[in-house]
């Protein structure tokens, strides 16, 4: 996919992932990497500022000797990821319209 993912769309996509189940950081990364082309370095700065804005909070589990840092998502964040679902249900519908169908002229 060519067309720019921007830091909004990534962090609802975060969300919306972690919005069922937690993950730790490198298979979120690849939940995140079935839908949109995105490499491991840009995930893990949008973690870090999921959870300072208190969208995302961490916890660790042992695993095989050593932590997996797990993320959960927080009661803000599940608010979050409304307003992103709400603007990005208004910016595809927009975007549809002029992009859609092209046998709907509108």
């Amino acid at each position: 996919m060519a067309i720019q993912v921007s830091s909004e769309l990534l962090d609802g996509c975060v969300l919306a992932i972690l919005s069922n189940q937690d993950y730790y950081g490198y298979a979120l990364t690849q939940r995140v990497q079935q839908a949109i082309k995105v490499s491991e370095s840009t995930m893990y700065p949008v973690l870090r500022r999921l959870k300072k804005n208190g969208w995302l909070t961490t916890y660790d589990e042992p695993y095989q000797g050593r932590n997996r840092r797990y993320y959960q998502i927080t009661a803000d964040g599940k608010l979050h990821l409304a307003t992103i679902r709400g603007d990005w249900t208004e910016f595809k519908t927009g975007i549809d319209s002029m992009l859609g169908d092209e046998n709907n002229h509108g």
